[in-house]
């Protein structure tokens, strides 16, 4: 039995409590949130303790395995370093960090301190990234030479309204397409050159639109794009080869849809995907944490990737300031 802690009782705090209660192998033992009403109301709903602070639910808990840190971006190194000091097991939501170096100087403390860690990239668990992946990999559509990603919602209202700060946030590009980043990545390996614009930084309240060129070290270009200014949730993806071309939209009936060309000739708060699966993508991505503690194996997403998605945002991020392109080493 894996007794699990979870730090914030926000949107991901949530989707990550209920996951672990539903969980044979796991009993959650405890939500931390500052906000009373919001962490006992989550208690109540997961039939565990809320605490209204970390070092308080480490002082009254008689075990503690993992700690799941699901708090804003700004707050992940110094609650994951708590967790490390502990000598607890630890999942982080993504991103890792607000840059590379800092998402590094985790990943090293935790090695020194012996803990294992895993970073909440949920896409590779949605079932139609899964396929596409696979559908690719197995060369269904041929060479990939072009990909296009969409990922929309209306702008994320949270704790002290932390999206609306740049400062602690890094925005649309770092919290919610990075995402995108990240699955391209798995698919297609690394990102040579950046380029992007933003509305960031021209003063439009409450919304934000940027549209992100990759270019793969394998020659790949894929455009990925990202709005805040858009009326519920959707996502979407095209994969275009030499043989057939893979597409995905969330809104649609039948969202995926994969053809050959020769055949064919012939949440207030941050938004959410959901699936109707049983085991949705979140409950599945956790149980796929655990079982990697419980068996010492390598995650589907390792920290390693979880920098490099970092690194890409960043990038993009720079290129927005600069109006230039960003080439990674």
């Amino acid at each position: 039995m894996h007794h699990v802690l979870v730090i914030g009782a926000g949107t991901m705090g949530t989707v990550h409590a209920r996951s672990y209660a539903a969980m044979e192998n796991v009993e959650l033992v405890g939500i931390v949130d500052i906000r009373a009403e919001r962490g006992r109301e989550l208690a109540a709903e997961t039939k565990t303790e809320w605490f209204a602070s970390y070092e308080e639910a480490m002082e009254k808990l008689a075990r503690v395995d993992i700690i799941d840190v699901c708090l804003p971006t700004y707050l992940h190194k110094t609650y994951v370093q708590k967790a490390a000091d502990a000598g607890k097991h630890i999942i982080c939501e993504k991103p890792l960090a607000r840059n590379k170096e800092e998402a590094e100087s985790i990943v090293d403390y935790c090695r020194e301190k012996n803990v294992k860690l895993f970073v909440g990239h949920v896409l590779r668990f949605f079932p139609e990234y899964e396929k596409s992946r696979q559908l690719v990999q197995d060369g269904a559509i041929g060479n990939v030479g072009v990909a296009r990603t969409f990922r929309g919602g209306i702008f994320p209202t949270a704790w002290n309204d932390w999206y609306a700060d740049y400062k602690n946030s890094g925005g649309l590009v770092l919290d919610m397409i990075i995402h995108d980043f990240d699955f391209l990545r798995w698919c297609f390996g690394d990102v040579e050159r950046v380029y992007a614009k933003s509305l960031l930084g021209r003063g439009f309240a409450r919304m934000d639109y940027a549209l992100v060129t990759l270019r793969f070290q394998n020659g790949m270009i894929a455009h990925v794009e990202g709005s805040w200014a858009h009326e519920g949730f959707s996502m979407k993806m095209e994969l275009a080869g030499s043989e057939g071309i893979i597409q995905y939209d969330s809104a649609k009936e039948k969202p995926l849809i994969a053809v050959n060309r020769a055949k064919q000739a012939g949440m207030s708060g941050v938004a959410v995907p959901e699936s109707p699966l049983r085991e949705n993508p979140y409950f599945r991505e956790l149980k796929h944490f655990i079982d990697c503690i419980e068996n010492d194996r390598e995650p589907r997403v390792t920290v390693e990737d979880a920098v490099k998605a970092v690194e890409i945002a960043r990038a993009a991020l720079e290129s927005i300031e600069t109006g230039k392109p960003v080439t990674l080493v």
